[in-house]
């Protein structure tokens, strides 16, 4: 008896290792965010009709008094602010307060960072039309201001 209750754990590890690596491998963590409070996980990438262009959508979450950094991308980044708040900085642009419910475009290639200065996270979902194959986010240094 205690042979098959060892033989029945044995092959139910395995099956939940299995089940477990599937899951995994349907929501792949998301990669390491680039300084501790930003969290970003890929909802979804796709190729678009346009050649050499592709949609990348993002959940972007920054904690209170985090920013993202000094960035920019191969393309458009079209976000909407769904929880908190964020102040928004382009080079060349004055930085301006974005809270939930409205939506935001920075140019391709535009020196940005965002900056969440409230009392509880921000949330952004992002989508990024880029062109395929390059860094979705270059680190940038600070412009003059």
């Amino acid at each position: 008896m205690t042979q098959h209750k060892s033989w029945f754990s044995a092959v139910g590890v395995m099956m939940l290792l299995g089940f477990s690596s599937h899951i995994l491998a349907q929501n792949p963590a998301p990669k390491s965010a680039p300084n501790p409070g930003v969290t970003r996980t890929t909802l979804l990438q796709s190729d678009l009709s346009a050649p050499g262009r592709e949609t990348i959508v993002v959940r972007v979450q920054l904690a209170p008094g985090v920013e993202s950094g000094w960035h920019t991308h191969p393309g458009e980044e079209i976000s909407y602010v769904s929880e908190g708040e964020i102040n928004l900085m382009i080079a060349g642009q004055p930085y301006r307060k974005v809270p939930a419910g409205q939506a935001l475009i920075v140019p391709a290639g535009k020196v940005h960072n965002a900056k969440n200065e409230g009392a509880i996270p921000a949330v952004l979902i992002v989508v990024y039309v880029v062109e395929k194959g390059k860094p979705l986010r270059t680190a940038a240094p600070e412009p003059a201001h």
